[in-house]
């Protein structure tokens, strides 16, 4: 596995890099001090998979996983001095992560972990996507993401540029202002882990984000035709009504 090594520290970098010289089947290609490095070096040697420090200057660990981009995603290991409220997210949504100092076969697991998750592109944007949500406070929706697929790539997104969900029969489509992604959960699913946020069940088929709602127009005394920001139309079943009066008075 091609593997990218993120430390602001040369001597934790250096200390990283011997330890996994030592393990079968992983070719350093790179390393990085900060998380701007890290994000360049991400995209131009596409690695397999990175480790990355939590605590650098420049743009944190976090940071750099809530902004990778594009059909390519690594597998990220987290590497932490200490950071409670990092760990408990991590043992909490299951995310592997290290202490330093980096024991051998605590590295010799990770990695063994990453050969496992590497055979599995949506095992691995999944993941990335738990990365991303535990940074966020406790009890906060700002650092999730909604993973979609178009063919064999898949994409992390921000539920703010997401304009709608629609379902046509068992298949679900992410709508966004430039692009229909696949899915990978059911709608509802995706309603459930949304709760809370911007997005109302407006029709079995549909979820609407109510920050992209452009228009409203009542076709009877309960059924409605909305239009999002990029011109999509969609209708409103009675049965969602409620869910219209809470769009009208967001």
């Amino acid at each position: 596995m091609k593997t990218l090594i993120v430390d602001d520290e040369p001597i934790a970098r250096r200390v990283l890099r011997e330890e996994l010289e030592n393990v079968p089947h992983v070719v350093i290609v790179g390393e990085a001090e900060n998380g701007k490095q890290a994000l360049q070096q991400i995209a131009e040697l596409k690695p397999d998979l990175v480790f990355l420090d939590l605590q650098m200057p420049v743009m944190g660990g976090f940071e750099v996983v809530r902004r990778l981009s594009g059909g390519y995603l690594p597998i990220i290991v987290i590497i932490t001095a200490f950071d409670q409220h990092a760990i408990e997210a991590f043992e909490a949504g299951a995310v592997d992560y290290l202490l330093k100092p980096v024991g051998e076969e605590r590295l010799r697991k990770a990695v063994d972990r990453a050969r496992k998750l590497h055979k599995n592109p949506l095992d691995v944007a999944n993941d990335v996507a738990k990365i991303a949500a535990a940074s966020a406070p406790p009890n906060s929706v700002s650092g999730r993401k909604i993973v979609g697929r178009s063919g064999g790539e898949y994409f992390l997104l921000d539920p703010d540029e997401i304009l709608a969900f629609q379902a046509e029969g068992e298949l679900v489509w992410i709508i966004t202002a430039k692009q229909r992604l696949l899915a990978t959960q059911t709608l509802r699913v995706i309603e459930e882990r949304l709760k809370g946020q911007q997005f109302e069940r407006v029709h079995r088929n549909a979820i609407v984000n109510v920050n992209h709602v452009r228009k409203m127009s009542a076709m009877s005394s309960q059924r409605w035709l909305i239009t999002l920001s990029n011109s999509l139309q969609l209708i409103a079943s009675k049965r969602q009504a409620h869910s219209i009066r809470s769009i009208l008075h967001w």
